[in-house]
C-alpha cells in the first residue's frame, strides 16, 4: 500500500471523523492507487491516545496479493491459513487482513471489506433497499451477503455475528462519493424512512485543500456511512506526492511516546 496523502488537524472534526475526540489528530490515506478508482483506508491518529478497545463491528479487509503473502513470510509476520490459499494476518492495532495467495489484480487488489451485523436480513434491506447496493451473493446458511455499487469496485460483505454489534472505541466508518446534488436527496430519504442521520448535510474544511459536503448516516447496527460530494472530493483526494514526507515529518515531530516514557506514564486508553 502507498501513502496517498497525509493531513494534520489541530482540533476534533465537527463530523466526528476522528471519533469522539476533541484534540489534535491526523489522517493518512493509504491504498494501492488513487482514491478515484481504488478502495482506500483512512488511518486516523489521535495524539495522546495509546490504544483502543476493538469490538466486533469491523471484521477485516480481504486482499488478493501473492506479494503481500510473500512479504509477510519474509518478515516473519504471523500468518494463519484459514482456507485454501487464504491467510489471516493481524495489524499492530488488532485489525484483521485476509490475504489471498494469488497474482495481484490489475484493478484494485482490495476485494472486500467485512462488517459484522446482528440481523442479516435487516442489514441487507437497509444497504440494498435504501442505499441502492446490488446484492452479488447471499448465503443464509453462512449468514453472509456480498453487496456493491459496481462490478469492478471493492465489495461490502455483511456477516452475522450471532448477537449485538459492539463498536468498541475506535469509531470507524465507510465512505462513498456521489454527485453533490444527491446529498440532499439521501438526507431527505433517510428522514422520510425514519432512519438515523448522525450528521445532517454539512461542509468540512481541510486546511489548504478543498471543502467537501457530507451527510453521515448510521445503519441498523450503528455502522457509520459517509456520503461525500464527488466534485470537491476529487479535488481533495488528489494524490499528494509529498504525502510520505508529511507523514514522516509528523511522526518525527510527535514526541508523545518519549514524553510519556520520561514521566513513567502510559498514554490513555480510549
Amino acid at each position: 500500500l502507498k501513502v496517498l496523502r497525509h493531513e494534520e488537524f489541530e482540533e476534533g472534526c465537527k463530523a466526528s471523523c476522528n471519533g469522539p475526540y476533541d484534540g489534535k489528530w491526523s489522517k493518512t490515506m493509504v491504498g494501492y492507487g488513487p482514491e478515484d478508482n481504488h478502495f482506500v483506508a483512512e488511518l486516523t491518529y489521535n495524539y495522546g491516545i495509546g490504544e483502543y478497545r476493538l469490538g466486533n463491528d469491523f471484521l477485516g479487509i480481504t486482499l488478493v496479493s501473492k506479494q503481500a503473502v510473500s512479504n509477510a513470510k519474509k518478515m516473519g509476520w504471523p500468518l494463519k491459513e484459514v482456507a485454501s490459499g487464504v491467510f489471516e494476518a493481524e495489524a499492530p492495532g488488532g485489525y484483521k487482513f485476509y490475504l489471498e495467495d494469488k497474482e495481484q489484480l490489475k484493478q484494485d487488489p482490495v476485494l472486500k471489506v467485512t462488517l459484522g451485523v446482528s440481523n442479516l436480513q435487516k442489514s441487507v434491506s437497509y444497504w440494498s433497499g435504501l442505499l441502492g447496493m446490488k446484492i452479488y451473493e447471499k448465503d443464509e446458511e453462512k449468514q453472509r451477503a456480498l453487496l456493491g455499487y459496481a462490478d469492478n469496485q471493492c465489495k461490502l460483505e455483511l456477516k452475522a455475528v450471532g448477537g449485538a454489534v459492539d463498536h468498541g472505541t475506535a469509531f470507524g466508518r465507510i465512505a462513498f462519493s456521489c454527485a453533490k446534488e444527491e446529498l440532499p436527496n439521501i438526507e431527505a430519504l433517510m428522514k422520510k424512512e425514519n432512519q438515523k442521520i448522525l450528521t445532517p448535510l454539512v461542509s468540512l474544511d481541510t486546511p489548504g485543500k478543498a471543502t467537501v459536503q457530507v451527510v453521515i448516516l448510521a445503519d441498523p447496527d450503528g455502522h457509520e456511512i459517509c456520503f461525500v460530494g464527488d466534485e470537491a472530493f476529487r479535488e481533495l483526494s488528489k494524490v499528494d506526492p509529498k504525502g510520505d514526507k508529511l507523514l514522516d515529518d509528523a511522526m518525527a515531530a510527535d514526541k508523545s511516546d518519549k514524553w510519556f516514557a520520561d514521566h513513567n506514564r502510559k498514554k490513555i486508553s480510549a
